[in-house]
C-alpha cells in the first residue's frame, strides 16, 4: 500500500478520536516488507487521564506489546497525522521507528521540523528517515474544524 492509503487509515483513527472529544490525531504502524498494519491508535488523554496518551505513544505501546519487545523490529513505519511533539520524538527514537511519516505540521507544538528538531540534535540516538506532508491538507483541515467547533 502506498503512503496515501496508510496515512488514510491513520485519518480514520484520527476522526475516531474527535467524534470522542479528543484532539483529531491518529497514528498507524505498518511492516513495510509485508504491508501488515501492526498498531494503531489516535489520541486519547483526556479518556485515559493520561497527559503521554497521544496517538504516537498509543501505537508504539501497543506494537511493543504485540512483538514483545520494547525495541520495534526493523522495518516498521509510523504515520501520524501531526507533527509529532518532543515527547513522542523521543519515544520514535526510542522505539527504533525505521521511518516517520506524518501529515500536518505543527509550528507551535512540532518538535521534528519545527521547535527542537528533536532527531537533529547531536544527543538523538535513533533518527528515523522522515516524510512529511502526506495528507497534510485533510489533517489541518481535520483539526481546524475540529477546533472551530469548540469555540
Amino acid at each position: 500500500m502506498s503512503d496515501a492509503a496508510h496515512m488514510a487509515r491513520a485519518l480514520a483513527c484520527a476522526r475516531r478520536a474527535a467524534e470522542a472529544g479528543e484532539t483529531p490525531v491518529g497514528a498507524v504502524i505498518v511492516d513495510e516488507a509485508t504491508g501488515e498494519v501492526i498498531a494503531e491508535a489516535h489520541n486519547a488523554p483526556i479518556a485515559q487521564h493520561d497527559p503521554t496518551a497521544h496517538a504516537e505513544i498509543l501505537a508504539i505501546r501497543a506494537a511493543a506489546e504485540k512483538l514483545a519487545n520494547y525495541r520495534l523490529r526493523p522495518g516498521l513505519t509510523l504515520y501520524v497525522t501531526l507533527e509529532p511533539c518532543a515527547m513522542c520524538a523521543g519515544a520514535i527514537a526510542n522505539a527504533r521507528i525505521a521511518r516517520l511519516v506524518y501529515g500536518a505540521p505543527d509550528e507551535k507544538g512540532g518538535a521534528v521540523a519545527h521547535g527542537p528538531r528533536f532527531f537533529d540534535q547531536p544527543t538523538c540516538h535513533w533518527r528515523p528517515s522522515i516524510t512529511a506532508g502526506i495528507a497534510a491538507e485533510d489533517s489541518a483541515a481535520l483539526l481546524r474544524a475540529f477546533f472551530r467547533q469548540r469555540r
